[in-house]
């Protein structure tokens, strides 16, 4: 007869499994986590800092933009504000569950921002800021991957997600800059 409390799923150590799973105070963290907690804390609070800056440019834009025949452009600013507040959420919730604290403060928001905000007046240079904005993003999703390598999957594949849509955002802009 196996001991059930020690025996291995397929080659898995049931019993350190189980053991791991009792310090409750750190949520979803295990002992098995390996990257640095503060690190990718402190890149996702920077990431979350460029998605807020994001949803207020895209937002300020999509009131801003003025003319009949920009109606389609400002439905395009309206939804990336919407996918950018979407991208936020994700980041500030991987914070939580990484047992940190997401960092939604305005007073230093622009600083700590991988993007800038953009206060342009006519369409053309609110396309390009944006276009600007989405390449800074996409650049630094890809170093905060590259550097996680394999130590949290979790957040990776997270990252990974948000930066496909940005892909998608900066070829929405190049598209309406043609």
């Amino acid at each position: 007869m196996h001991d059930i409390k020690h025996s291995s799923h397929a080659g898995l150590d049931t019993a350190a499994i189980r053991d791991a799973a009792k310090n409750l105070d750190d949520g979803a963290v295990t002992v098995g986590y390996q990257a640095d907690r503060k690190e990718i804390i402190d890149m996702l609070n920077g990431a979350l800092a460029t998605e807020l800056v994001c949803v207020l440019r895209y937002k300020r834009h999509y009131y801003t933009a003025n003319g009949l025949q920009n109606g389609p452009i400002k439905a395009e600013f309206l939804q990336h504000a919407a996918e950018e507040q979407a991208h936020a959420d994700l980041l500030a919730e991987r914070i939580v569950q990484l047992n940190g604290s997401p960092d939604f403060n305005p007073a230093t928001l622009v600083e700590r921002s991988h993007a800038e905000y953009d206060d342009s007046g006519n369409i053309q240079s609110m396309i390009k800021a944006n276009l600007i904005a989405e390449r800074i993003a996409i650049e630094a999703y890809r170093q905060m991957i590259e550097r996680i390598g394999d130590k949290d999957p979790t957040t990776k594949h997270m990252l990974i997600g948000i930066m496909a849509m940005e892909e998608e955002h900066a070829d929405d802009m190049r598209d309406l800059l043609a």
